[in-house]
């Protein structure tokens, strides 16, 4: 049932089936049993499949060494990794054990890896080795010096005080990965470690778990500074996943491919714990993002659906060898995490045969999903709109100065309410307090306006948020490390329109009085610094920036300033 406001943008989505009452491991337990043999997880790049039955099996064993490493209920435990069935692994053991699974992007550098720790107070931090041009293992070196000697107890290192162990794994070969260090763990240790546990611990402290517990925290922010850390409960995030396998009509016997990163809500809870909240098979094609291999995987493995951000269907679509793939067994998937151009929509629908695709929308701090589109739309409400919200939820638009909400077809700014709202940003009750208000509301900070069906428009946005090829990118962390340049006085970072990406980072620069950069060299300063989807695609240099009367900068002013520069040049 769906009930809209009278004369006003408010939809509340009603179900015809109720929420989930069950903790994550209460449901894969149900689901593994119900399901044994059937194929759970398969990596393409481990070249290693597991049936429910055997995924169950390697949980259990990983959960009971993280109880005989000392781990239990609230411990915060850090994934640095890219897509691999160890993540998996992890995801589901630290549910099992009521431990906080902290997600981290892989793409971090130093500065970005310490943040993220510190603010979480990570006490336990599951890492691999190196990936591509990225040396976890020398990173970490450089941020903990104590890893070069084996502790007695805890590593205890004065930058990172709540760290006490970083575990190593080589996603080819898990128990055999090598100690690089004295002070590393290595993954056949934890394993270990559980054979100390009694055999009944581990049902112990599952069974002491409840639903509204947290269970994880993933990486968002608001209008400005640093990410902050969003804490979710298995409420949260298991009915999340649920409600949106329902709306794609997903069952065991649907195949997902995943080249979404699992640390993103996008891949950790819209693919794998949708999959296994209904016994669905999860494919992972590649560790990170490649197109070939991902056509290859939906060929090879018969996939019904594939998830991703516009900028993958297009490499996919326009892949050199796409029409060369035998992509027939595909019928669905979400589309989520920038905006979707209707003729993107339309090709995905006919050239990839997905003619059940899906258009996705929600925010991290939302579980994340709070609207998706049904293959029973019109298509027109299929590329135009993101649908209306999931059952259960609630959605309003408001006036931006008044707050009250606005009646159909007017913009205003887009709150949300329900189980699906997280529990607040971890240690941080003040921006708690701005972004959820007294009435429960969560505010997105996203504009848009909603029909008379509950239909919802997103139209722009009143954060200074840039999402670039579904990553989030925030404006003041980039600021703040360009001002660590000698050369700059004075720094404003925002995002343009971009066909490809949805939006680039744009950087105006203004330099100290007598000094001189180029465009190359305030990139090859970000290098290696700062993730590399952060680094500015396009720099000017100004004397000056565009103000308001009270001394504000005008980002917006800038905005135009740069896209009518932009479209001279095109």
């Amino acid at each position: 049932m769906t009930q809209t406001g009278p004369n006003r943008s408010y939809c509340h989505r009603g179900g015809g089936q109720p929420l989930l009452g069950a903790t994550i491991p209460e449901h894969f337990a149900a689901t593994a049993a119900h399901l044994p043999d059937h194929e759970a997880i398969v990596s393409l790049p481990q070249q290693r499949r597991l049936n429910y039955a055997e995924l169950a099996a390697e949980v259990e064993h990983l959960a009971r060494g993280l109880l005989g490493i000392g781990l239990g209920k609230g411990d915060r435990v850090g994934i640095w990794s890219t897509n691999n069935i160890e993540w998996l692994l992890l995801q589901l053991a630290t549910a099992r054990i009521g431990a906080i699974l902290v997600n981290i992007n892989p793409a971090y550098r130093p500065r970005e890896l310490a943040y993220a720790l510190q603010r979480s107070g990570v006490q336990c931090l599951f890492t691999i080795p190196a990936f591509r041009s990225s040396d976890y293992v020398a990173m970490l070196a450089e941020l903990l010096p104590e890893l070069a000697q084996a502790p007695d107890s805890g590593l205890s290192g004065e930058a990172l005080p709540a760290l006490q162990r970083v575990v190593i794994y080589d996603p080819a070969f898990p128990a055999e990965t090598q100690r690089p260090q004295p002070g590393f763990t290595t993954w056949a240790e934890v394993l270990a470690a559980g054979s100390t546990v009694a055999s009944d611990s581990l049902d112990t402290a599952t069974a002491a778990l409840d639903p509204d517990d947290a269970i994880n925290i993933q990486y968002t922010s608001g209008t400005t500074g640093f990410p902050k850390a969003v804490v979710l409960s298995h409420h949260n995030i298991l009915n999340n996943a649920w409600f949106s396998a329902r709306a794609m009509h997903f069952t065991e016997r649907d195949r997902l491919c995943v080249p979404v990163p699992f640390y993103h809500c996008f891949g950790m809870v819209l693919a794998n714990l949708l999959c296994l909240s209904v016994g669905a098979c999860i494919v992972i094609p590649c560790e990170h993002f490649d197109p070939q291999a991902v056509l290859q995987a939906i060929e090879s493995e018969h996939c019904s659906a594939v998830h991703g951000v516009p900028t993958m269907f297009i490499a996919l679509l326009e892949h050199p060898r796409f029409s060369g793939f035998d992509l027939s067994s595909l019928r669905t998937g979400i589309m989520a995490g920038a905006p979707c151009p209707p003729a993107l929509m339309q090709r995905v629908m006919q050239d990839l045969h997905c003619p059940e695709i899906l258009i996705g929308y929600g925010e991290t701090e939302a579980s994340p999903l709070t609207h998706l589109t049904t293959r029973d739309d019109t298509l027109e409400r299929r590329t135009q709109t993101v649908g209306r919200n999931l059952p259960h939820q609630e959605v309003k638009v408001v006036d931006i100065d008044s707050g009250q909400t606005v009646a159909p077809g007017e913009v205003g700014e887009i709150c949300f309410r329900g189980y699906h709202i997280m529990q607040g940003y971890y240690s941080d009750a003040e921006a708690t307090a701005r972004a959820v208000d007294a009435r429960g509301w969560l505010h997105s900070g996203d504009l848009g306006s909603m029909d008379t069906d509950g239909y919802l428009q997103i139209t722009g946005r009143l954060k200074e948020m840039i999402i670039r090829g579904g990553e989030n990118i925030y404006p003041r962390e980039i600021e703040d490390f360009l001002f660590t340049h000698p050369k700059i006085a004075g720094v404003a970072v925002f995002g343009i329109p971009s066909e490809f990406y949805g939006e680039q980072v744009m950087a105006w620069i203004q330099l100290h009085p007598g000094e001189q950069a180029t465009d190359e060299e305030i990139r090859a300063f970000c290098k290696g610094k700062i993730a590399h989807f952060k680094i500015p695609e396009y720099i000017r240099f100004v004397d000056e920036f565009p103000m308001t009367v009270t001394g504000k900068l005008q980002k917006f002013r800038m905005r135009e300033i740069a896209i009518e520069e932009l479209q001279k040049t095109t």
